[in-house]
């Protein structure tokens, strides 16, 4: 079982927090250290493996290539010997006849055909060639003069030499080996073979890694990639390639350094380059580098390298990980646990030190909150009856405030018909002082006529200005804009053409009150009509239609439509545009909508506004 520690029987929980996030802290930081010093070690170890195994299969490879190469050159390095020693050759060489020559250019023709040289060919002590095995070729050697060459100067002094060059006749690299006929003393010739390494570069091209053989000047003779030869391993000094000019060693090949820039050498033999091949990127290879036997040339392999090398470096660090982040989680529960069996000590400490203030307090604080609950629930529901009584008066209130606009008019509709009511009553009584009972009768029909003409308008604004909130009911729509219009009619005397009425049928009928509703669309006929006021262009379109869940009514206008500002507030209380507007009306629209189980919509631009009413249809 895990012991108290004494420090924690004296700590807080809160001091040991701090301690607890100090050592979170130092631990991330070492965490940290170990997994990058982890993953850089991994990397270089996986490099630096991936680099020997490459390196020794490198080493596998080129040792093969150069055995390749000196089973080329072996065989015909063997002809000039042979052949230096001929009777044949020494013949027309010293007899100088055309019969010498040709039996010579026969026999050198025939020897070329069963070995791996390319062309056989003697020239004499003067330098001009007088036998060759291509002798039938438009590109025969015979006659041709060859003192310029080294390996003629060579053979001539020595006796024997070799040469790599490019053939000023043919325009094919191959190495010339050249052997004097005769002593020193008395040289009558030199036997000339010519080796080609067509096949073998062909070979080499099918490993698909870049393989090349560079001079002792570091001038590429054979390669795997045709477009290196004749390059060089690194820029040639200026007297160097003068005299490789004047020799047409090489023709006219632009001599130029090899595409292999920043070498890293890790050993005398081995180095990291990065080269670009044809039709390739710059890529990372290891290059290995090994000196040709029997010759000063030398051999550089290329060997991929980026790819594996990354793949060793990212297995070696995957590997890493997988060691240390395991090491790191166990450190980090071992310290975590640690740390929490400090906490939870400390923790019991101080709560058998709180639990009896903390019972206490917390005894106190339910029965106040409680005390207080109680008096929160009296306050809502009191505030909610208030509520409900403001609602309504505003309701009332905004109808008032509409039957006081429509006051006056309603005055003159009234004051008409009374005036006429009167002269027909003076008319009725002269035509019945005459015994005229018929013209009587007509004016006492006419009385009644304008007298229920009065009844309709005091009945509208009595049912208009009464007070409640009735429970929804069928009311028939065309009726409900109808009255609308008509308390309207006496305020807008004059500009109720601008109203263009779509009644629906008398069927059409939605769950409402028919006060209430008129109340609604009193406020937006009044609003459009407003808005339009002096315009000559006025107009106010009002429709409905039926929709497949209720019935939708349109107002809608050709006014400046409404300000940006106000539209997003719009059914916010006191939120006008008018200097004497309160900013109820819409909103007391939409909450008598909302009652009936409806909505109402607004859209506005600067081409007028359109309102939309969504009612429940009556079954």
């Amino acid at each position: 079982m895990l012991q108290r520690p004494a420090a924690a029987l004296s700590s807080t929980p809160e001091q040991l927090g701090r301690r607890a996030r100090r050592a979170w802290l130092l631990f991330a930081a070492i965490a940290l250290a170990i997994a990058t010093a982890a993953l850089y070690g991994a990397g270089l170890y996986g490099r630096t493996t991936e680099v020997g195994s490459l390196a020794a299969q490198g080493r596998t490879d080129a040792n093969l290539k150069i055995a390749l190469l000196r089973a080329v050159l072996e065989s015909p390095r063997a002809l000039p010997l042979l052949l230096s020693e001929d009777q044949q050759v020494r013949d027309a060489l010293s007899q100088k006849n055309a019969a010498a020559s040709d039996v010579l250019n026969r026999k050198l023709e025939g020897l070329v055909s069963g070995t791996k040289a390319s062309v056989l060919y003697v020239i004499g002590a003067d330098g001009f060639a007088i036998a060759s095995s291509n002798w039938r070729e438009p590109i025969s050697f015979v006659g041709n003069d060859y003192r310029f060459r080294d390996y003629f100067s060579g053979a001539m002094q020595s006796g024997t030499a070799e040469y790599f060059a490019l053939g000023n006749v043919s325009k094919r690299p191959g190495l010339y080996i050249s052997r004097r006929v005769g002593d020193a003393a008395a040289p009558l010739g030199v036997v000339v073979v010519k080796a080609e390494f067509d096949q073998l570069e062909a070979d080499w091209h099918e490993a698909n890694r870049p393989a090349y053989v560079s001079d002792e000047n570091g001038v590429v003779l054979i390669t795997s990639v045709p477009s290196w030869r004749f390059m060089t391993v690194a820029p040639l000094a200026g007297p160097e390639l003068a005299a490789i000019r004047d020799s047409q060693q090489f023709g006219n090949a632009p001599l130029m350094p090899l595409p292999i820039t920043r070498p890293q050498a890790l050993s005398p033999d081995v180095s990291i380059v990065h080269a670009v091949t044809p039709g390739g990127s710059d890529a990372e290879y290891l290059r290995l580098s090994t000196p040709v036997p029997s010759t000063p040339w030398r051999l550089d392999y290329l060997i991929p390298a980026e790819a594996p090398i990354a793949a060793a470096a990212r297995e070696m660090r995957l590997l890493a990980l997988g060691v240390v982040v395991p090491l790191l989680g166990l450190a980090a529960y071992l310290l975590w646990r640690r740390q929490s069996a400090q906490m939870r000590i400390a923790a019991e400490q101080a709560a058998r030190t709180e639990l009896e203030r903390r019972v206490v307090e917390r005894t106190e604080d339910l029965s106040r909150a409680r005390d207080r609950l109680q008096a929160e629930i009296s306050d809502h529901r009191s505030t909610e009856a208030k509520l409900q009584i403001v609602q309504q008066d505003l309701v009332q209130a905004n109808r008032l405030a509409i039957l006081g606009q429509v006051a006056a008019g309603v005055a003159h509709e009234i004051n008409q018909p009374v005036a006429t009511i009167r002269a027909y009553a003076d008319n009725a009584r002269t035509f019945l002082d005459r015994k005229q009972t018929a013209p009587a009768e007509e004016n006492l029909g006419a009385i009644a006529a304008l007298t229920e003409r009065i009844g309709t308008i005091t009945e509208e604004l009595k049912a208009f200005a009464r007070k409640g909130r009735t429970a929804a009911e069928p009311v028939e729509l065309s009726a409900v804009i109808e009255g609308a219009v008509m308390l309207l009619k006496s305020r807008f005397a004059g500009r109720l053409d601008a109203l263009t009425l779509n009644l629906p049928p008398p069927t059409l009928k939605v769950l409402g009150n028919r006060i209430r509703l008129e109340q609604v669309l009193i406020n937006l006929f009044q609003n459009a009509l407003e808005a339009l006021d002096g315009r000559d262009d006025a107009h106010v379109q009002v429709s409905v239609e039926e929709t497949a869940d209720g019935v939708t009514i349109n107002v809608s206008d050709n006014g400046p439509g409404i300000p940006p500002a106000i539209l997003k507030s719009l059914f916010t209380p006191f939120n006008t545009s008018k200097e004497k507007g309160l900013g109820l009306g819409l909103v007391i629209s939409k909450d008598i909508v909302t009652d009936y189980g409806g909505r109402i919509e607004v859209s506005s631009d600067d081409s007028g506004t359109r309102f939309t009413i969504h009612l429940p249809r009556a079954a």
